[in-house]
């Protein structure tokens, strides 16, 4: 994608360095995984999307619970979404 034509578009990579710059809690979606998804902030990733997520949190949206996991290391191929924590 040109730089230019994509004025205010901002790449995948680009968006997981800014949550990771500014600390920010994010919520990650697994592929397969429809009740869990996962609560944390990146504090590491690479080129695949692996991500390393600190203080992390798995939450179970069917049973309402919540279960700290530390630090987690998440392969790229199964996140299928990272959002901002508000």
């Amino acid at each position: 994608m040109n730089r230019k034509s994509a004025k205010g578009v901002l790449e995948p990579i680009n968006q997981v360095y800014s949550y990771l710059k500014d600390k920010e809690t994010v919520t990650v979606w697994l592929r397969d995984m429809r009740d869990f998804f996962i609560k944390g902030r990146i504090v590491g990733f690479d080129e695949f999307m692996n991500l390393t997520l600190a203080d992390a949190i798995e939450v179970n949206r069917k049973k309402d619970t919540q279960r700290p996991i530390g630090t987690i290391l998440l392969k790229g191929e199964n996140v299928l979404l990272i959002s901002q924590q508000k």
